[in-house]
């Protein structure tokens, strides 16, 4: 049975950092409650509807699922038909985990964790307008394990302003002596409208130097791997086994259900569609019975393909060898494995050039 997955959207934050542009908000507590009943109301009716099969995983994202209490966001699990097995994810900012949240979290089917560290380095998460510190984290992991989660990721962001090689060097050590089964590492992106982007349009921090980013990533590559933790796709690096189930079905095209505001939702027949952006409208409309989507859009047999070739060529797994396909080997940006080929480290720093290559080369064929 092909993998099925549900992203429950928790809108909520205590803060939002200065580079966050999703769909969060710091002022909108006293709907959780509210919102909570929505989210089991929308996907009990969306099962009533359609055949759709049981979750293979269930991935709660914000936000700030942690900053939701217990009993809701289990009561939302709850709702979802799942398969023996599942994995069921939730993100947590590490000052919001308890002892006791984890272990309703364990008692409610939740079987892995996602930590959002981003540094562990004091200043840097500053810069970051994140509310934790490095201690914070190790709390966090250390009830994780109490708890018993064996099975946990440490989200990453490198090159923010004032961090220097050493900085995400000790960032990188101090993570993985926490033993992490997985590990996510992402550049910091500057995306318009939020507060990092005003104080660089300003004057007031530099913007992110894409020549650091590049030695970060690949000092990141380096420690993971050595640590037994090889990448499976650009910004993602695990134990043999311990891959992000519900991420693979992103970057596999596979079939996965959008609950709660601004989540998204796909079909594999090319339908991508999403919900109302904020917390009130998609209250209002599961309310009164009427759908949460707010517009979709269906992609041709090209654009599948096109996505499917953008996507798989950030795996470890790669593309089928070709004609085409081999343009990217003699340029060095790809390298042969057996019937595939797969980007090599310096083709992962230019995945969105090796791409655009590869596409205008199948076009040519």
């Amino acid at each position: 049975m092909a993998g099925f997955g549900v992203y429950v959207h928790i809108p909520f934050c205590a803060r939002r950092c200065d580079y966050c542009d999703f769909a969060t908000w710091t002022d909108r507590h006293h709907l959780m409650e509210a919102y909570a009943v929505a989210c089991v109301t929308d996907v009990t009716r969306r099962y009533e509807r359609e055949p759709l099969p049981p979750a293979t995983s269930v991935f709660f994202g914000g936000g700030t699922p942690s900053l939701l209490p217990a009993d809701l966001l289990v009561a939302i699990l709850a709702a979802v038909p799942r398969r023996p097995g599942a994995e069921v994810t939730v993100e947590c900012n590490p000052d919001t985990v308890t002892p006791e949240l984890l272990a309703a979290y364990r008692a409610g089917g939740v079987t892995r964790l996602s930590f959002g560290v981003q540094s562990m380095a004091a200043h840097v998460l500053a810069a970051l307008g994140r509310s934790h510190d490095p201690a914070a984290v190790e709390r966090a992991v250390a009830a994780g394990r109490e708890a018993g989660f064996d099975n946990f990721n440490l989200d990453l962001i490198y090159g923010a302003a004032g961090e220097t090689p050493a900085d995400w060097q000790r960032t990188l050590e101090a993570a993985l002596a926490l033993d992490p089964p997985h590990v996510s590492a992402y550049a910091l992106t500057v995306e318009p409208g939020t507060p990092l982007a005003a104080r660089i349009d300003s004057g007031a921090l530099p913007a992110p130097d894409d020549d650091d980013q590049a030695e970060k990533y690949l000092a990141a590559d380096a420690a993971l791997t050595a640590a037994g933790r090889p990448w499976y796709e650009i910004s993602n690096w695990a134990q043999p086994g311990r891959e992000c189930r519900h991420n693979l079905l992103y970057w596999e095209q596979g079939e996965y259900l959008g609950i709660g505001c601004a989540a998204h939702g796909h079909t594999p027949a090319g339908r991508r569609w999403w919900n109302v952006r904020t917390p009130d409208r998609y209250i209002a409309l599961v309310r009164e019975g009427r759908p949460a989507e707010a517009a979709h859009e269906s992609l041709d047999a090209a654009q599948r393909d096109a996505e499917a070739t953008m996507l798989r060529l950030r795996t470890r797994h790669g593309v089928p060898v070709s004609p085409a396909a081999r343009c990217l080997v003699d340029d060095g940006l790809a390298e042969r494995n057996g019937d595939r080929i797969v980007l090599t480290t310096e083709g992962r720093l230019l995945a969105n050039e090796a791409t655009t290559r590869l596409l205008a080369a199948y076009s040519s064929c």
